[in-house]
């Protein structure tokens, strides 16, 4: 395999990493690789991507709290971020995950409003239902709102690792919300194993909200993943109870149990048989 093969492969590396296992990645790509510079230009892209893509936070430059990295905040003509709470933009170090160069953002006089009031009631739902996690609403015009959910959790000493990431795109001009809900659970004792499940739930609203409509829209997005949640533990149970189970035979194509300490017997006595032939008779 030449140099460009291994810098596309470890490219798409990236793109499949585990959740919170992005360095470890990193680390043995660079041992396969051994040249720090083309990796890092090979994989910047797909770093990009999936930093976007899985929701990576980041803590706000002069603030204390964190904001998604995603296509949601990105600011094209500038290739910064948004963080709307703090009405902030800033430099994102996709390799280092750090934040910096924090500037003043204008923010839409007009959205702000909708937006404010779904973030507070984004930010209650975390609070109830996630141990952990970050909520970020962005507003891409006055008329679409995405409010975007993620929460991870880290055991290495135990070897796994899961990451729960939730998107709402609201629209008004349509009445519609449309969600897309992610699951990723990777574990890794004495094998390697991933859960990977995408939930794609949707729900009409009216194309006239204020902001006091919001407390409804982040209930029904309870309802909805509360559901997804059960769904995914019963699923989960059944796996064990039933599929697992169907995988083994209950009994082998003769349809007879085997006596296994018989068996043993019958070979004991076999080798013990070969071994008067090998010596002799007495």
């Amino acid at each position: 395999m030449d140099a460009s093969q291994r810098l596309s492969s470890a490219a798409s590396f990236i793109l499949q990493s585990p959740p919170g296992e992005i360095n470890d990645v990193i680390s043995d790509l660079r041992t396969i690789v051994n040249d720090d510079d083309a990796l890092q230009e090979g994989i910047q892209s797909s770093l990009e991507k999936y930093n976007q893509e899985q929701f990576v936070c980041v803590n706000v430059p002069d603030q204390e709290h964190q904001v998604i990295v995603s296509n949601a905040g990105l600011i094209p003509e500038s290739g910064r971020f948004l963080d709307p709470r703090s009405k902030t933009s800033f430099v994102f170090d996709h390799l280092t995950l750090a934040a910096s160069e924090p500037e003043p953002v204008e923010i839409d006089a007009e959205s702000e409003p909708f937006r404010s009031a779904l973030e507070e009631n984004a930010l209650k739902y975390l609070a109830d239902y996630f141990q952990e996690g970050v909520a970020s609403v962005f507003a891409s015009n006055t008329s679409t709102y995405v409010i975007q959910i993620v929460a991870n959790k880290y055991n290495p000493q135990n070897f796994w690792s899961g990451r729960w990431r939730s998107e709402y795109t609201i629209d008004l001009n349509k009445g519609e919300v449309l969600g897309k809900v992610f699951v990723n659970v990777h574990y890794y004792e004495q094998g390697n194993v991933q859960l990977q499940t995408a939930y794609t739930p949707t729900f009409s609203v009216p194309t006239d909200l204020t902001p006091s409509a919001a407390p409804k829209i982040l209930a029904i997005i309870s309802e909805k993943e509360g559901e997804h949640e059960r769904a995914l533990g019963d699923a989960y149970a059944d796996l064990g109870e039933k599929s697992f189970k169907s995988l083994r035979r209950a009994l082998p194509l003769t349809r007879q149990k085997l006596d296994w300490d018989k068996v043993l017997g019958y070979k004991l006595g076999a080798e013990l048989t070969a071994s008067r032939g090998a010596f002799g008779a007495a």
